[in-house]
């Protein structure tokens, strides 16, 4: 894994996140509470977990998954997590 570079673009990781809400893209602004605009529970918010760490090779500890609450706070915790620039 250390070897594959993994790119995070902020609007693929957009479109995962609108995928496994089953909601439209436009929906997923960068400012978009999670649970109060767009009616995440626990178990939507496990998945959106689940499919970020398949998809770019990450591991979420518990503490992590709580600040995951807009498109702008995963994508940051995601270039953190992945070394690269904002």
């Amino acid at each position: 894994m250390a070897d594959q570079l993994i790119h995070l673009d902020k609007e693929e990781l957009r479109s995962l996140i609108a995928e496994v809400l089953d909601v439209d893209v436009d929906e997923v602004t960068d400012d978009a509470h999670f649970v109060d605009d767009l009616d995440v529970d626990s178990l939507m918010a496990l998945e959106i977990t689940v499919r970020l760490e398949k998809a770019y090779g990450v591991k979420m500890e518990e503490r992590e998954m709580a600040t995951l609450r807009t498109m702008d706070s995963t994508y940051a915790l995601l270039t953190d997590k992945l070394g690269q620039p904002r």
